[in-house]
């Protein structure tokens, strides 16, 4: 079990570990005060990508910050970096602390787990804003092709063995690269930025659940929507997309295809933003949220 608890200082968080059923102690970050939020992190970060977003939300509410399986400081057991029991991680962290209903903001992987949650828990979600993320009705289009060529990482990432050791080892250039790479040309990263996210991945623990969780859920889930796994699903949750005007993969002209999925989804473009959006500009994610939650 890690035993480091010394996490970055973010005034008016509250650190805790809760015990899930199943044993996993996980790492969580609160702050604030009244309507939960919840706020799920993507690859490669953990909690501390949200830093410029939850002092603003818990001025209104309550922020609940976890760091997801394998990542920050919960555990990182060799199993259960597929979808379902990754899911069921976020469930058992909501009954745990008696949380019926919660507005949902995730980016990246974590926003794969954000739509399963609305599709298989539907009435645990008010409201739902997805970050960096296509909405799960997405068709194939031959202009998104180029894009391809951006991903070369994740191929790596998943590999046995070379995944874990080009993300923790040496002076771990590959993760710096990739969070460079989608960034927007106008985002400056400073190596003491990157290090609170490359520090955590050096424990081998924490570079293989890495490497599991691009096997057992992104590189799965990607492919799930791509056949068109949930085009006979509906998403009931009020819900936005953001995506970066720089990003270079997920285009918006690219994400049409929802309007006989969704109830209420809308699509925001933002810019001097790329993939990370809540590092990039966070502001924007804090606009989009409360704006969403107050009308739901």
């Amino acid at each position: 079990m890690d035993q480091d608890t010394r996490f970055p200082d973010l005034p008016g968080v509250e650190h805790s570990f809760v015990e899930l059923p199943d044993g996993l102690r996980m790492h969580v970050a609160e702050a604030g005060q009244g309507d939960p939020v919840l706020l799920l992190h993507g690859f490669p970060q953990h909690w501390w990508e949200w830093r410029g977003v939850i002092p603003a939300l818990a001025e209104h509410h309550r922020v609940i910050v976890p760091d997801l399986r394998g990542t920050g400081w919960t555990d990182a057991p060799k199993t259960g970096y597929e979808r379902d029991q990754l899911l069921a991680d976020v469930v058992a962290l909501l009954d745990a602390l008696e949380i019926n209903r919660v507005h949902v903001v995730s980016h990246d992987w974590g926003a794969l787990i954000g739509s399963l949650l609305c599709f298989e828990h539907p009435e645990r979600v008010r409201s739902f804003l997805c970050i960096a993320i296509p909405h799960p009705f997405i068709r194939f289009d031959i202009r998104a092709v180029p894009a391809f060529r951006h991903l070369w990482f994740q191929y790596l990432v998943a590999t046995p063995g070379v995944g874990p050791r080009l993300l923790s080892s040496g002076r771990q250039r590959f993760l710096r690269r990739i969070i460079r790479g989608f960034s927007s040309p106008r985002t400056t990263w400073t190596e003491d930025d990157l290090d609170v996210y490359a520090d955590r991945m050096r424990e081998p623990a924490r570079a293989r659940a890495a490497s599991s969780l691009y096997r057992g859920l992104i590189l799965p889930e990607i492919a799930r929507i791509a056949r068109g796994r949930y085009r006979d699903r509906r998403l009931a949750a009020p819900t936005v997309i953001l995506c970066g005007a720089d990003d270079p993969v997920m285009r918006p002209e690219l994400l049409g295809g929802y309007e006989d999925h969704a109830d209420d989804l809308t699509i925001e473009v933002v810019q001097d933003a790329s993939h990370f959006i809540p590092d990039e500009q966070p502001d924007a994610v804090v606009a989009h949220a409360l704006e969403l939650i107050a009308r739901t």
